[in-house]
């Protein structure tokens, strides 16, 4: 046997090694994913994919959110979410109608709190709906993006249309007189929406950091909080 194919089989031999130790390798990875998944309950692996996907999305934002990226945070297979979701239109609005539900808790429990307190109710709601998308910003963000969800989907729709009810009641309280969100009049209509796009615009120049202008300008102590107050404040009449 020549020197040359002596040196060719060994390098043969250690290539073929080399492939079955990395082939190990694969199927010990595969095994661990497995495991990994077996040791959740079938509600937990829900629960765990979507506390993942939550932290990819702080962490990438909405760009980052795959359900591969999701896999890889919760340690199991590419095929779970899948499994789970359907597809990345399914995790994002099962995400968001989780969102919808934590906003409205959030408003409710503002009301409550001052009603007790013997101030206004719709101030504290305002505070609240900024409150939230302050704290959860990936999250307010997903939760009116359209064209991300799939609003057929019934935990979805059911979450959306009780966070817009609630802030239909929260109009019928300051009017004093019952509103149905499906038999609106017009007057009642226009001050739904004239709320509605005060608070979530504020909300919106908050967190795309667009009122650092106005802040600047105003006296020292003042919050961001104190201004939106400002705003849902009557005007006042004009001086004679």
């Amino acid at each position: 046997m020549s020197l040359k194919t002596a040196k060719s089989l060994k390098t043969g031999k250690i290539a073929v090694k080399t492939a079955k130790m990395a082939a190990v390798a694969l199927k010990k990875k595969a095994l661990e994913k497995a495991d990994s998944e077996r040791a959740y309950h079938h509600g937990d692996l829900h629960e765990a994919l979507l506390q993942a996907a939550k932290r990819v999305a702080e962490r990438e934002g909405l760009v980052g959110l795959t359900l591969r990226a999701v896999a890889r945070e919760a340690g199991v297979s590419h095929a779970a979410p899948a499994h789970h979701f359907g597809d990345i239109t399914g995790l994002l609005s099962e995400l968001a109608a989780i969102g919808f539900q934590k906003f409205r808790a959030a408003m409710v429990e503002a009301a409550e709190k001052a009603k007790v307190a013997g101030i206004s109710e719709g101030g504290a709601r305002a505070k609240a709906y900024v409150g939230f998308a302050r704290d959860n910003p990936c999250m307010f963000q997903l939760m009116f993006r359209a064209e991300k969800l799939d609003y057929d989907r019934p935990m979805l729709h059911e979450a959306s249309v009780q966070a817009f009810q609630n802030l239909a009641r929260a109009v019928g309280a300051k009017r004093h007189e019952e509103v149905s969100p499906d038999r609106l009049t017009l007057e009642q209509g226009a001050e739904i929406a004239r709320l509605w796009s005060m608070v979530h615009g504020f909300a919106l120049l908050y967190l795309d950091g667009r009122l650092h202008n106005i802040m600047a300008g105003l006296p020292p102590g003042t919050t961001e909080e104190m201004l939106l107050a400002a705003m849902l404040r009557p005007e006042a009449p004009p001086k004679a």
